[in-house]
């Protein structure tokens, strides 16, 4: 993959946009290749979990390609907003294994949309967030103007979007946008760290959970049932069983597939 660099740190997948000269700036191929990495990752039995970062340490990922489409009639506009959150904003939203973004820098426009569809996001001291897409009259297009909402929720959504204003990290961990703020050089020390603390636990458990979570997100979709349907059906399962009696015999459980 031209765009991209993989590392395997033990369970862990790094998945590295590496396009420094541009500052990992999304086009089109990037998007393609994340789509295609972050499936491979999820179908790899020895991957519990997936850290997606940016190159260099000046940006996680400093927005999209403009110049691929300042030229688009509506209807190609609608089919590159559509592709793009099909193939990889909402592929990375119901991943079954844990998506970490670990943001070093600047995470503009559809770089802090990516950013958004993970399940965690851990930012350097350094980072700045934003979407400024209404500075260039257009909006946010990858799902920046439900995720943010529900992340920082629906007034900072607001004011983050009409400003387009960027957020230094602190503000971003004390409006929910990120879970973590660490000094740079310890950002990926950081994401190791819970990227293992998560897969000690049932990988059957946590792909359960995130798609019980999702599901209080998704329109004719009610998130209280589908939390008793995944509760329910974890009875069912060798990962329940093991945890359950691991519990009861006062031992560290040992899932089949840890």
């Amino acid at each position: 993959m031209s765009n991209l660099l993989i590392e395997n740190s033990g369970t862990t997948q790094k998945i590295i946009i590496n396009r420094p000269d541009k500052l990992n700036a999304l086009n089109r191929d990037t998007i393609k290749e994340l789509s295609t990495a972050i499936t491979t990752a999820s179908k790899d039995d020895n991957v519990k979990a997936i850290i997606i970062t940016g190159s260099g340490e000046k940006a996680f990922v400093a927005g999209a390609d403009i110049s691929e489409f300042n030229t688009y009639s509506i209807e190609e506009a609608k089919d590159l907003a559509k592709n793009g959150q099909d193939i990889l904003f909402d592929l990375i939203e119901k991943t079954e294994k844990p998506v970490i973004a670990a943001v070093n820098g600047f995470a503009l426009g559809g770089g802090l949309e990516l950013a958004m569809s993970c399940h965690i996001r851990v930012a350097s001291t350094n980072a700045k967030m934003g979407l400024p897409e209404v500075s260039l009259g257009v909006i946010p297009g990858y799902g920046g103007t439900q995720r943010l909402a529900q992340l920082a929720g629906k007034g900072k959504a607001f004011e983050l979007i009409f400003t387009a204003g960027m957020i230094k990290a602190d503000a971003a961990l004390a409006c929910g946008l990120v879970n973590h703020v660490v000094e740079q050089d310890q950002l990926m020390d950081k994401c190791l760290e819970i990227s293992q603390k998560m897969s000690n636990n049932s990988s059957v458990a946590i792909a359960a959970a995130i798609r019980a979570v999702n599901s209080g997100y998704v329109d004719g979709e009610n998130g209280f049932d589908k939390e008793i349907e995944e509760f329910a059906n974890s009875f069912a399962t060798g990962d329940f069983k093991e945890g359950t009696t691991a519990f009861l015999e006062k031992r560290k459980a040992n899932f089949p597939n840890n």
